[in-house]
């Protein structure tokens, strides 16, 4: 097992010798990779480097939980198979402490580490090897989604919030983002409540993976479609897989077993 390592790669070259661009205007993003591979971990500190973002990186799992504390990233890129500790459970500790946008690396394309990846509060996934452009662009649409759900908010503590969306026995309170199912809570991730609300703002019509990829993760690209396809199982499984109908090549749809519902707003 390799002793744990932290770098500063705001202080790095790119390959020219050159520093970094600086970012334009307010503070620089700080992205923390926990990586245990050195080249990978290098290359992906460069390249956001070269964004004018600042980087810390580390390279097991206790490192990797230290540095969230310490440096509190604007994001983070998580490796799955860490010393110490896993990304999993890296994952866990870092949300539990305080939310912040994840995209988890794996060197497998296994379903089941993807879901237990989603479950523990990982907001997209991707597997190696794997483009550093897409990296960079999967990684700014997380940040964008951030400062998204960040003015929501303020606007929803300004004004009358909406009146919690029911559609057959599941409750969508968008204002304080709870679920219930029943007279059962549900407890979703970010990533999961914002995809129940965009299939359930459309209740009973299909929307395809590519809509939903750009309404929830804002990012256009057919290679992210699997990302879309694991946060819907994820979901059945915590609301039930009754509530959402595959259409086989085409995408999705919200449809409760009840016939005789629609969706409405309570009090309307």
């Amino acid at each position: 097992m390799r002793e744990g390592w932290l770098c500063h790669a705001d202080l790095m070259t790119n390959s020219s010798g050159a520093q970094p661009p600086a970012p334009s205007g307010g503070a620089a993003t700080t992205v923390l990779v926990v990586e245990d591979e050195p080249a990978i971990a290098q290359a992906i500190a460069h390249r956001f480097s070269a964004e004018g973002w600042r980087v810390e990186a580390a390279a097991d799992g206790p490192s990797g939980v230290a540095a969230a504390t310490r440096v509190r990233p604007d994001v983070v890129v998580l490796d799955i198979m860490l010393p110490g500790i896993d990304g999993l459970e890296v994952c866990r500790q870092i949300q539990a402490e305080r939310p912040v946008p994840v995209l988890m690396l794996t060197a497998r394309d296994d379903e089941t580490d993807m879901l237990v990846g989603l479950g523990v509060g990982a907001d997209d996934y991707m597997t190696k090897p794997f483009s550093m452009r897409e990296l960079v662009a999967r990684t700014k649409a997380l940040l964008r989604r951030q400062e998204r759900a960040a003015r929501a908010a303020e606007i929803a503590v300004a004004t009358t919030p909406d009146p919690p969306l029911v559609i057959g026995d599941v409750s969508i309170d968008r204002a304080q983002r709870r679920v219930q199912r029943g007279d059962q809570e549900v407890h979703l991730t970010p990533t999961e409540f914002d995809l129940l609300v965009a299939l359930a703002n459309s209740s009973r019509t299909v929307l395809t993976r590519e809509r939903l990829l750009a309404e929830v993760w804002d990012w256009v690209d057919a290679s992210g479609t699997r990302t879309v396809d694991s946060h819907v199982k994820a979901l059945r499984r915590k609301l039930g897989a009754d509530l959402i109908r595959t259409v086989h090549g085409v995408g999705y749809a919200f449809e409760p077993a009840d016939e005789g519902s629609a969706a409405r707003s309570e009090g309307s």
